[in-house]
């Protein structure tokens, strides 16, 4: 991907509920400071900021568009310098690199139009996730170099999946602790290889008088409260889990223009909703964004369907987002009972023109089946967004030119 391009630096956040501003120069700027216990639907969105800057002529995206992100204006504010930025980029995100897009064959011909895939799995720990991960992680190294911090408290995150294995990969380069909460139903090979990497696993067991809700979600909080780091890819829970993912979208325009190809429409697969909604916030309202879930667990989709008739849906949060009963599909990695980033993904859909999608369990099959023939080393979850894509391809345009993002490595 040759050549420079440009963006705006990141110019602060703002809570999507209830409107409090927090300053990007803020030491922790995790969550809305309104947000309680009593009161937890609150979550921060970051905000552009005013000054154009130029991209860096790097491979690696977390360097490339650095200037662009919220962490660097973070540490920016505080006084370190761009060279000063990138050496810590390198430091603690080395090996993230600009992923493979290219045109499908057995897909386009398949779906009747033309298919193009970003390939995330050979990113760092198999999966986007290490994007939405590493801005945190830099914005706490930022801080400790600029000693505003004196500590290290540990980074919490509760997952068995690909986020949990990204967040102890970066967690054991820069040896900081971080405690992992799983379920009681988590693979055991999985927690050999968190275990490896010097995660602290909890099993987390529902517990009497526990109330509705993941046991390790509730564990997780419990730890946030107590001091830990929440190191998570849910924006409410960590605000900037959304800045890092954004390049996934600017790399996307980027290589379209490179191909020479103008994108219609993005297909990306939904769990706890911070993938499409940075993606969506990287490519901006000019290219359609369709969100996927799969049939077993759509809480999303039924969200967007409640919105339609609520002049301020983020105003009400319980009536529209509600917990999706018995979640399960083979796509496993996106059966988030909550779309926890609901609202950024519904503003992005309404921004571009977009929908949700719910695909059939056959689809999701039937995808990951495509996808392994088409040469990809996916999961099944990481192949949802191409099960979306056969969901509508009796409404595409034979002209438009579609993308998908692979993301998550088949397990081993």
């Amino acid at each position: 991907m040759g050549g420079r391009g440009s963006g705006t630096t990141t110019g602060g956040l703002r809570c999507a509920v209830c409107g409090t501003i927090v300053d990007i120069a803020a030491v922790d700027p995790w969550q809305c400071p309104r947000r309680t216990a009593a009161d937890p639907h609150h979550v921060l969105h970051l905000t552009p900021g005013t000054e154009q800057v130029a991209d860096i002529d790097d491979p690696n995206p977390l360097v490339r568009y650095g200037p662009r992100l919220g962490w660097w204006a973070f540490a920016r504010a505080h006084g370190m310098t761009d060279e000063a930025c990138i050496a810590l980029t390198r430091r603690a995100a080395d090996g993230f690199v600009t992923t493979p897009f290219a045109r499908s064959a057995v897909l386009s011909d398949e779906v009747g139009t033309e298919v193009w895939v970003k390939d995330e799995t050979g990113q760092v720990a198999g999966s986007q996730k290490g994007r939405h991960l590493a801005t945190i992680l830099l914005h706490l190294l930022a801080a400790e170099e600029l000693g505003l911090t004196t500590d290290r408290p540990p980074l919490a995150i509760a997952s068995c999946g690909n986020a949990a294995m990204a967040a102890a990969t970066l967690a054991h380069r820069v040896d900081w602790p971080i405690d992992v909460f799983v379920p009681t139903w988590m693979d055991p090979a999985f927690g050999r290889r968190l275990d490896e990497l010097g995660a602290r696993i909890h099993t987390c067991e529902r517990r009497r008088g526990d109330p509705a809700g993941d046991p390790a979600m509730l564990r997780f909080r419990e730890a946030v409260a107590d001091g830990a780091v929440p190191f998570s890819v849910q924006g409410p829970e960590n605000a900037f889990c959304l800045d890092g993912g954004r390049t996934m979208g600017w790399e996307l325009l980027d290589q379209a223009a490179a191909a020479d190809v103008t994108l219609d429409r993005v297909l990306v697969q939904v769990g706890g909703g911070a993938f499409a909604a940075a993606v969506g916030a990287g490519l901006g309202p000019d290219v359609r964004l369709d969100t996927v879930q799969a049939a077993g667990c759509a809480p999303l989709a039924a969200a967007v369907e409640r919105a339609g008739t609520i002049d301020d849906p983020a105003q009400h949060w319980n009536d529209v987002m509600q917990p999706w009963p018995e979640p399960h599909s083979a796509a496993d990695g996106i059966l988030d009972d909550e779309t926890y980033d609901w609202l950024a993904d519904l503003d992005v859909m309404r921004r571009s023109g977009g929908a949700a999608i719910v695909a059939t369990e056959a689809e999701i099959l039937h995808a990951h089946d495509l996808a392994t023939a088409a040469g990809f080393g996916v999961s099944a979850t990481g192949s949802a967004g191409l099960a979306g894509l056969l969901h509508i391809r009796d409404e595409l345009d034979p002209g438009e030119h579609v993308a998908v993002i692979m993301s998550g490595a088949a397990r081993d």
